[in-house]
């Protein structure tokens, strides 16, 4: 005897967080200069802060070990991390063109978010990135 039984489903509505990303202004000003001194090379910084509902606050920057650079890379091995949970993303300089990630910037994602910062390297040349490419505001606090 075949029984059919009523099926429930279950429907999970997901609220997608908005994401944003709040740089103090000392860590704003250290990724600013650093981009500066390694001109005409890239730079790589990793981002150490916190995150709740979607909002990102970097409170100040590490310089990774090993990192590598040149004009068009820059890249560190992250298995030389020590465990850190306050790392929450990275950044990176595009000496020249757009400040939009390529696909080695998404495939070599860390973190939750990823800081491009364009020549010639002033507050309005810093944008920020999730791990799909999607553009995330960036805000500076006093």
């Amino acid at each position: 005897m075949l029984t059919n039984y009523p099926t429930t489903k279950m429907i999970f509505k997901t609220k997608k967080i908005e994401r944003s990303v709040t740089l103090t202004k000392e860590s704003c000003e250290g990724i600013l200069s650093y981009c500066k001194m390694n001109h005409p090379n890239e730079m790589v910084l990793i981002l150490k802060g916190k995150s709740k509902a979607g909002n990102v606050l970097v409170e100040s920057l590490v310089i990774p070990p090993f990192s590598e650079t040149g004009p068009t890379f820059a890249g560190f091995p992250s298995s030389f991390l020590p465990l850190d949970l306050s790392y929450i993303g990275m950044a990176h300089s595009h000496p020249e063109g757009s400040a939009e990630p390529s696909l080695d910037d998404l495939n070599n994602f860390f973190g939750l978010v990823s800081i491009i910062v364009k020549s010639p390297y002033n507050n309005e040349d810093i944008f920020a990135w999730d791990s799909a490419g999607n553009m995330i505001p960036v805000s500076v606090s006093d």
